[in-house]
């Protein structure tokens, strides 16, 4: 018999699937909306489009022989396909995003707002310095309080994400051995096993090899095998700080003592920033190079593919080598140092053909004034706060996988409460879906059997943070009660059912294709 929680609603997992299936592939108020090359339009046009002036033959061969293959569609309908398609997923917007490591925090709408500025939104990276002064103010105000809050002289505001903000650290630790004539010796870089997946790709894309470092039991650096690992072909070490397992590491001045007594430099990966923005400036835990995900730490769009920004603050070693430009206030005025034969001499060069993705910088610059400083520590604290609950009221029914003392800004869970259920991680992940709630990280950090990695950030309220644990608690007491069914085929109530993940990964479909019999456009 089913059973009924407490709005109302059957808990078995078979409520949807024991119900006669539509006739329309819609369920409820939920349209079934095939893709824009699906459906139909193709002998019409959207709007009325004057005859054109031209014939186009000063185009040359650049004039399109075949359709465009796009249908036409009215306002309504483009509306409509576009609403419908975003009712078919998850959104920061609509509940909780927990994944961990990724902080999909709420993106205030002021700061949208001053985006959509005339004076930022509709400028040129051409135009002359003269006519974007208050742009370039705006950059060296961005500056400043990115280099106070972390404790660092210099800052390079345009790497366009977190790798490339490691891809800019390790090109200016490489210009620094260069200038010292150790470039060629020192040709090692060593990373944590816990660390992202970008921080080994991105030194391994500079040349250099990776060396592992071991992580204790407690999931923090193994500070005896960093020591035997360093040396005179060392160029580099890639610590996040907090760690990826949700913990401070609590070695980190012996850790940046032990790396500059070998003649290496210490990069810091920055993605859990906000875990601790206005309590700890990293240049004084002795930081060389440390990059800043603005979509993690102030609140600009985080996904879809960008656009994003990863400054990238240096110490005094490393600021030299800079890549251009940066801004300068003359007194008279601000300007872009832009090329090498100015002041920008020793730079390692250029990240990007432009100044960098000004829309991330009003938005961030926007959530720091809004915020001061005094709000931006409240930032780091309630992030901790909110992880630190999701723990304590999981760790009853789930296995905590670091168990002594608190977390940082993220909750990390292994599956050893799992054994004996012939349940897994990703079977729990997908019943989740069914509680209308995104998953949780799944599977990382690696160094973690079957890691279920939480993150709530700062912006969630008590209120949304126990809908969220209650859904887990009754999914964890569901799995521990032998409930089975109800994960092995989850999602059941998602428009989607689970897909075969093994050959979607080794037979994917990445092209459309046109079905037979269709008369739609090629």
């Amino acid at each position: 018999m089913s059973t009924m929680n407490n709005v109302g609603r059957p808990t078995t997992p078979n409520a949807v699937s024991e119900k006669p299936a539509t006739l329309t592939g819609g369920r409820g108020l939920l349209q079934n909306e095939p893709l824009i090359f699906e459906g139909e339009g193709w002998g019409k046009t959207g709007v009325d489009l004057a005859t054109p002036k031209t014939d186009g033959s000063d185009l040359g061969d650049l004039v399109r022989r075949d359709p465009i293959g796009l249908p036409g569609l009215s306002e309504p309908e483009a509306m409509r396909h576009y609403v419908r398609l975003s009712q078919k997923n998850h959104a920061i917007d609509l509940a909780i995003y927990p994944l961990g490591s990724c902080t999909m925090k709420h993106n205030p709408r002021l700061n949208e707002k001053m985006a959509r500025l005339a004076g930022f939104s509709d400028i040129h990276p051409l135009q002359p310095q003269s006519t974007v002064q208050g742009a370039l103010e705006l950059m060296d105000s961005l500056s400043h309080w990115l280099t106070t809050l972390t404790g660092m002289p210099a800052v390079a505001l345009s790497p366009k994400a977190g790798a490339h903000g490691e891809l800019c650290g390790l090109m200016a630790i490489r210009a620094a051995h260069e200038a010292k004539g150790e470039h060629e010796q020192r040709r090692k870089v060593l990373v944590p096993t816990s660390a992202h997946g970008t921080n080994p790709a991105t030194a391994a894309f500079v040349g250099y090899t990776v060396v592992e470092v071991a992580q204790t039991e407690d999931g923090r650096v193994d500070v005896t095998d960093l020591a035997s690992k360093l040396g005179p072909d060392v160029a580099a070490i890639m610590v996040t700080n907090p760690n990826t397992c949700g913990l401070f590491e609590r070695d980190i001045m012996e850790i940046s003592r032990l790396t500059h007594e070998a003649g290496a430099y210490f990069y810091c990966d920055g993605a859990n920033f906000n875990a601790i923005v206005g309590r700890v400036r990293p240049g004084d835990l002795g930081v060389d190079a440390m990059h800043i995900n603005l979509h993690k730490t102030f609140s600009t769009p985080h996904g879809g593919g960008g656009p994003g920004a990863g400054p990238v603050v240096l110490s005094e070693a490393l600021a030299p080598f800079a890549p251009a430009p940066w801004v300068v206030n003359t007194g008279e005025g601000f300007k872009l140092v832009e090329r090498e034969e100015d002041e920008a001499a020793q730079a390692f060069g250029r990240l990007c053909a432009f100044q960098g993705q000004m829309g991330m910088y009003v938005r961030a610059l926007s959530y720091m004034m809004s915020h001061g400083a005094d709000g931006l520590r409240q930032v780091a604290e309630d992030a901790v706060l909110n992880a630190n609950y999701i723990k304590a009221r999981l760790s009853d029914l789930m296995s905590a996988a670091f168990p002594d003392g608190p977390c940082m800004h993220e909750a990390l869970f292994d599956d050893e409460w799992l054994k004996g259920t012939d349940i897994t991680t990703l079977d729990f992940a997908k019943a989740l879906i069914d509680e209308g709630f995104h998953p949780m990280t799944m599977y990382f950090p690696l160094v973690v059997h079957g890691a279920m990695l939480i993150e709530p950030t700062e912006t969630e309220s008590k209120a949304e943070l126990d809908r969220f644990i209650e859904a887990m608690r009754l999914l964890a007491q569901a799995a521990k009660a032998g409930d089975v069914d109800r994960f092995k085929g989850a999602p059941f109530h998602a428009p989607m059912r689970r897909l075969d993940e093994t050959k979607a990964a080794r037979s994917p479909k990445l092209r459309w294709v046109k079905p037979e019999g269709s008369n739609q456009a090629a």
